[in-house]
């Protein structure tokens, strides 16, 4: 980093510069004067400033060193931080020359002390992009603005009467008389005398372009008039003819009139004929009004007699359902009788049944009891029996065992399952991961992501394996070490596709960028791998300073990834160290000779100097990683997918196992179930003879409680006749109401006809009257649709009539919203588009009809064409010259009124700058000839003036003699010598410095040419010049000094080495100098 840093403090009444130094770069870049000169400046560009601060005096500072010291990079670095343009110095034309060798960068920083605050300007310069960065007090701005504060302190540095640099100081001869009329107003006159003569020059030129208009418009406008008069007789026919052509006009615009005024009448006589339809029409409409009103009454009638049918039928409808209800009643009291009925022939069944029950029961007895009595008995058939025992007992248990093997295989299914649903769950959150890198990807390089979906979607097109975006192949073993290598590796091939062959990159390049123009890298990986490549110095060589790893075992990647990011970027002789490594940095870069390295926040880039084998080192603080850190362990997920695979084909075996076990148990079962079957029956023959025995004891017992239950058959009998008789009672009473009923539900039934029958007579004369309705209707449309008929009719009339109408419009230039003028009017018809218009007046003199309008149109025409040989051309120039005279002359007027207003202003403004102009030349002519009558010699200043109104041509002329034997002479770069030259500018910059208001003077290197006797009177004249009070401060360089000159003590004396052996700045401290000197020197008389 590197700064220039200027101080300013304030003097009364005038600014005063007091400048400060410090942290300056800057090389004497090369001229533009040739080779040799372009080698001398390297040279001199070897002793240059990495840290300078210069400390200046409020008065004179002479600034003293040799040559290639650096002491013209003080005025360049003064120059280029007051915002003053890197050409005006002589040495370069780019800002970034002016930084010394092998230094990418550069800052100049200058605070100016101010009453209201200081001023703190800094330029911060990059090499690689010729770019200045600019800050006031530590903030950011525009260069703009730093030039704005500059010259509010009226610093000019591009004023060669203010800052005159070493390359400069022949051109301060050059300088014209004009220029440096120019450069002293700017320097030292009041702010407005340079405005005004800048005004006074645009006036004098907008002076004469007003005098050289005014002159071509009048000689242009005299042969204008002399024109028109040779044409007059011509123009007199043309319009004789035109009268002629008039009156055919006006003939064809009458006749589109006539027709219109035809059509009208007809559109007339059908309106007429459709308003009596209309009439029709009313009346038929009226008649049809009686019939409607009765046939509402009707209607209303109608709705009365179905509403008291409505009602009718209500209460048929309650009366018949009171009937059905007491026919219900009687109906349940039938059923009652009925079922009482059925419960005595229930009974009498049941007795019937019992004693049939008995006969059989005792049938059945016996039957079995011969049975018992023939039944042998059985065979011994327990060895049998315990013999399917046993096998059942056998079955049992491997059936046993089987079902235990079953249960064992699901549970390990289920094991399985669980550890498959685990594993799947790990993958599911590697892939998580993923997607975060791809929608980083997404959200920062959208044109990348949409090309990695593409290509996704597009693998068969390519002959070799494509690897997605650097990014996405990348995995870092440790998140934390992502900052290195997205440090390390730039944004543009983190997100570039890597390819294994030409080929299929022209392939995707085409289809990507040309045809769907996304914004992608691609890069192709080496031939020959890099990836396995031994770095240059073993990594436990570099443990010792603090190294851990190299950059390339810090993530894992694709062998082509790896290969490619080895070949371009050598991740594998990149170390990265931590903490440790930088505090012992130096010594890292001196031992280990590497040339890129990594500390825990920091990059450390060494060089070696092309010129001096100097070690260079430059250190940039590590950016936060963005997108490595989400880190996807590649080798756990791949053993993941394989554990996956074997519990899959763990679960196949076990799914084959637990098939193959079921068949098993199915067997199993279906033998258990035969011998169950066939000991069941043996148990059955075994034991038949007691299950006889049982059965007759039981038969036994049913036949005591079916004699024991017995039943009165006419007690029973008696009962149901009573209560049958006391239903019927009941009925006959339910039977009487029903009866009643019936004869109210026919009286209703009566009613209700003789209303349907009113409803009848009613609805038929309705009818009648619809019908009555209806002829009239139809009649009333026919009518309607003849009123149609001439209503479209007459709309097609109406329409016609309107385009007629605008077609004697558009013949008549009248716009569709235009009235005809009053003046062609004879009378206002009534026009059937809303509008009151008429023929023009002009046309009542015209005949009325087309044959007699056609006729007078053959004869207009003939005589027009007689009129033969004008030519419409001369006219329309003639009235165009009229009309152009008559804009001449007014223009004239105009032009005439602004030049006397010019004329004034320049007056005004002339008064106000010559005057002054002249004072302040006498002035300097007054000093200025001081200044070479102290020195024997004679030289005065003057205005000199060519032509008094040609105010861009005013100079300062600068003449003088050196010898008493010659004329006075103008100062130019041919007549006098070098040193004559150096001695007559620097006078007259002395000349200025009492009367200067600006802040400070740079002069550098003036006195190279002069001879000692002149530099000598130059030099005390400067000393006492700049060291007076109140006059500007001043810097003075020179490589050498003449003994024995007269010294001031407001003078300072700044003196600059530089070389190899030279004291580093932040170590320099004069006092202690002092201090170690006055030690010695007391110290010498001792000894």
């Amino acid at each position: 980093m590197h700064r220039v840093r200027f101080l300013q403090h304030l003097s009364q009444p005038e600014i005063i510069l007091r400048w400060l130094v410090r942290w300056f770069s800057f090389a004497l870049p090369t001229t533009k004067s040739g080779r040799r000169q372009a080698a001398q400046a390297s040279r001199h560009s070897v002793r240059t400033y990495d840290i300078c601060e210069v400390c200046p005096g409020p008065h004179l500072n002479m600034i003293i060193g040799a040559n290639g010291t650096g002491k013209s990079s003080i005025v360049c670095a003064i120059c280029l931080g007051l915002a003053g343009k890197p050409a005006f110095m002589g040495r370069a034309d780019k800002v970034g020359f002016f930084v010394k060798r092998g230094c990418s960068k550069g800052m100049v920083e200058i605070e100016l002390f101010r009453s209201s605050g200081n001023l703190v300007i800094t330029r911060e310069i990059d090499v690689a992009k010729n770019q200045s960065f600019w800050f006031i007090n530590k903030k950011s701005t525009t260069q703009k603005v730093v030039e704005e504060q500059v010259a509010a302190l009226n610093i000019q540095v591009g004023n060669l009467c203010q800052f005159l640099p070493q390359d400069k100081v022949g051109e301060f001869a050059k300088l014209s008389k004009i220029e440096l009329l120019e450069a002293t107003e700017k320097s030292i006159g009041p702010p407005e005398m340079h405005r005004y003569h800048c005004e006074l020059k645009n006036f004098r030129e907008k002076e004469k372009q007003l005098e050289t208009s005014c002159k071509e418009k009048t000689e242009y406008l005299e042969k204008m008039v002399q024109r028109n008069e040779r044409y007059k007789q011509d123009v007199e026919r043309f319009y004789e003819r035109k009268r002629h052509l008039d009156l055919i006009e006006m003939l064809e615009a009458k006749r589109p009139w006539v027709e219109y005024e035809n059509v009208r009448q007809e559109y007339e006589e059908v309106k007429l004929a459709r308003d009596r339809v209309k009439d029709e029409v009313r009346k038929l409409k009226d008649g049809q009004i009686p019939i409607t009103r009765r046939i509402e009454e009707i209607e209303m009638q109608r709705h009365n007699l179905e509403a008291q049918i409505k009602a009718k039928a209500t209460d048929i409808k309650e009366t018949s359902q009171k009937c059905k209800q007491k026919q219900d009643v009687i109906e349940r009291k039938d059923k009652h009788i009925e079922e009482l009925q059925q419960a005595l022939t229930v009974k009498q069944n049941a007795e019937l049944d019992r004693q049939r029950r008995i006969s059989n029961t005792r049938k059945m007895i016996e039957d079995l009891q011969n049975e018992l009595r023939t039944t042998e008995n059985c065979v011994n058939l327990q060895p049998q029996i315990d013999d399917i025992t046993n096998d059942l007992r056998r079955v049992q248990d491997e059936k046993e065992s089987c079902e235990s093997e079953i249960i064992d295989k699901l549970k390990e299914r289920e094991t399985l399952e669980k550890e498959k649903k685990s594993v799947n769950d790990q993958i599911v959150q590697f892939d998580n991961l993923m997607n975060q890198k791809e929608d980083k990807l997404r959200q920062r390089y959208r044109d990348t992501y949409d090309a990695v979906l593409w290509l996704r979607n597009n693998k068969d097109k390519f002959k070799q394996r494509v690897y997605e975006p650097i990014m996405l192949m990348i995995n870092m073993k440790d998140n934390k070490n992502a900052k290195y290598v997205e440090n390390h590796i730039p944004p543009n091939d983190l997100r570039a596709f890597v390819f294994e062959s030409q080929e299929d990159m022209e392939v995707f390049l085409k289809e990507v960028r040309d045809n769907k123009k996304l914004r992608v890298n691609a890069v192709i990986a080496p031939r020959s791998s890099y990836a396995d490549r031994a770095p240059s110095r073993s990594l436990n060589e570099l443990k010792q300073y603090g190294f851990f790893s190299y950059l390339r075992e810090l993530f894992d990647a694709p062998a082509p990834v790896m290969s490619y990011l080895c070949s371009q970027y050598h991740i594998h002789e990149v170390p990265v160290g931590t903490e440790r490594t930088r505090e012992r940095i130096e010594r890292v870069i001196q031992e280990t000779r590497l040339k890129q390295m990594y500390t825990a926040e920091e990059k450390y880039v060494v060089k070696t100097s092309f010129y001096s084998n100097k070690v260079i080192s430059s250190n940039t603080s590590l950016k936060v990683a963005q997108f490595l850190t989400v880190t996807v362990d590649l080798e756990q997920r791949r053993h993941l997918e394989e554990h996956l695979k074997e519990i899959n084909r763990k679960l196949q075996a076990v799914e084959s196992g637990l098939i193959a076990l079921r068949e098993k148990n199915k067997h199993l079962e279906h033998k258990d179930n035969e011998l169950r079957q066939r000991k069941k029956e043996l148990l059955e023959r075994k034991n038949k003879k007691r299950q006889l025995e049982q059965k007759i004891s039981s038969k036994l017992g049913s036949l005591k409680v079916m004699e024991q239950d017995t039943c009165n058959l006419e007690e029973e009998e008696r009962k149901a006749n009573t209560k049958i008789k006391e239903i019927n009672v009941q009925k006959a009473k339910l039977v009487t109401e029903l009866t009643n009923l019936i004869k109210i539900c026919t009286s209703l039934h009566i009613q209700k006809v003789d209303l349907i029958l009113q409803n009848t007579t009613v609805t038929s004369e309705k009818n009648k009257l619809e019908s009555d309705y209806m002829a009239a209707s139809s009649q009333l449309r026919v009518k309607e649709q003849h009123f149609i008929e001439l209503d479209e009719n007459r709309q097609r009339l109406l329409q016609k009539c309107k385009e007629l109408m605008r077609r004697a419009r558009q013949v008549c230039n009248l716009g569709a919203e235009q009235t005809v003028p009053q003046e062609y009017q004879t009378q206002v018809p009534n026009i059937p588009n809303g509008h009151n218009s008429s023929p023009p007046m002009a046309f009542q003199d015209l005949p009325n009809t087309l044959d007699e309008i056609d006729a007078l149109l053959t004869e207009e025409r003939s005589r027009a064409s007689c009129f033969t040989g004008l030519n419409p051309t001369v006219v329309e120039e003639y009235t165009k010259r009229e009309e152009e005279i008559e804009q001449l002359t007014e223009e004239l007027k105009i032009k005439k009124v602004e030049l006397d207003k010019y004329r004034e202003s320049i007056s005004q403004v002339k008064e106000r700058w010559l005057n002054p102009l002249k004072e302040l030349v006498e002035k300097i002519n007054e000093k200025f000839s001081n200044f070479f009558s102290s020195m024997q010699c004679a030289g005065e200043v003057d205005l000199h003036i060519e032509n008094e109104e040609d105010y861009d041509k005013y100079g300062i002329r600068i003449r003088v003699k050196f010898r008493s034997s010659t004329q006075l002479h103008e100062l130019t770069p041919h007549h006098q010598s070098g040193g004559e030259r150096s001695v007559s500018t620097m006078l007259y910059l002395m000349a200025l410095q009492e009367l200067n208001r600006c802040p400070f003077r740079v002069v550098d290197e003036i006195n190279q040419g002069m001879d000692p006797i002149n530099e000598r009177r130059v030099f005390e004249m400067v000393v006492n010049t700049a060291c007076k009070e109140n006059t500007s401060q001043y810097f003075f360089i020179t490589p050498k000094l003449l003994q024995n000159l007269p010294y001031s003590e407001k003078m300072t004396v700044l003196f600059v080495y530089n070389g190899p052996h030279m004291l580093e700045p932040n170590r320099w401290n004069l006092k202690a100098f002092q201090r170690r000197r006055r030690r010695i020197t007391f110290t010498q008389p001792s000894q």
